[in-house]
């Protein structure tokens, strides 16, 4: 039987995403289930509708405090980073990935229907991790080009998921490739390689 008077609606709502995330990391998002979710916290998933409204919103709040572990995890990373930082970033992205497999799957096994809006809580929460990628690419980029951090960090993101997926699906292994972080990085070093080259070559002109 549900609890409803037992805690207020901000208390729920925090129950429903501390216990959904718990269960999302132990069985991934193929086999997830929301009243399972309200189940564990005592409630009904009458509850958990009412106070998310639809199963959109409760996944995109999970994910979202998923986004947010992955940017404590880079900065902690970055802190006890010794030297080169672009290695550092690559490496904590796959770690992070490896640690938490099932939770990082689930952001990009979520689609979202075409018309959400996502909360401007929830986008400003989620741009961190990108904010901080931006900041260490910038760092890195002759002044000239600087300005580029943003628009050249979502390429190398892409690239980085990119191998990243590859890894953990098991792809790489089939084909023979046993370093995929260090595939990743190179890919990184020539992007920004290139780019330092394309500011020197207008330099120079």
């Amino acid at each position: 039987m549900g609890r409803r008077s037992d805690h207020s609606r901000p208390e729920i709502e925090r129950m429903l995403v501390v216990e959904g995330h718990k269960h999302l990391a132990e069985v991934g998002f193929a086999r997830f289930s929301a009243r399972e979710v309200a189940k564990r916290i005592g409630y009904s998933i009458g509850t958990l509708y009412n106070v998310f409204g639809t199963y959109d919103r409760f996944l995109v709040a999970l994910n979202t405090r998923t986004f947010q572990l992955w940017a404590k995890d880079l900065r902690t990373a970055l802190d006890a980073c010794e030297g080169d930082r672009i290695r550092c970033l690559v490496e904590s992205y796959f770690q992070f990935a490896h640690a938490n497999r099932n939770l990082w799957l689930a952001i990009y096994d979520h689609h979202l229907p075409a018309d959400f809006v996502m909360p401007e809580e929830h986008d400003w929460l989620r741009s961190e991790l990108t904010h901080i990628v931006v900041h260490e690419v910038t760092a890195v980029l002759p002044e000239a080009v600087k300005a580029q951090a943003p628009t050249l960090t979502r390429s190398l993101l892409a690239s980085v998921h990119g191998h990243c997926v590859f890894d953990l699906s098991g792809s790489f292994t089939l084909m023979g490739q046993e370093e995929p972080v260090e595939m990743a990085l190179a890919r990184v070093r020539d992007t920004l390689a290139m780019a330092a080259a394309t500011e020197d070559g207008q330099a120079r002109g």
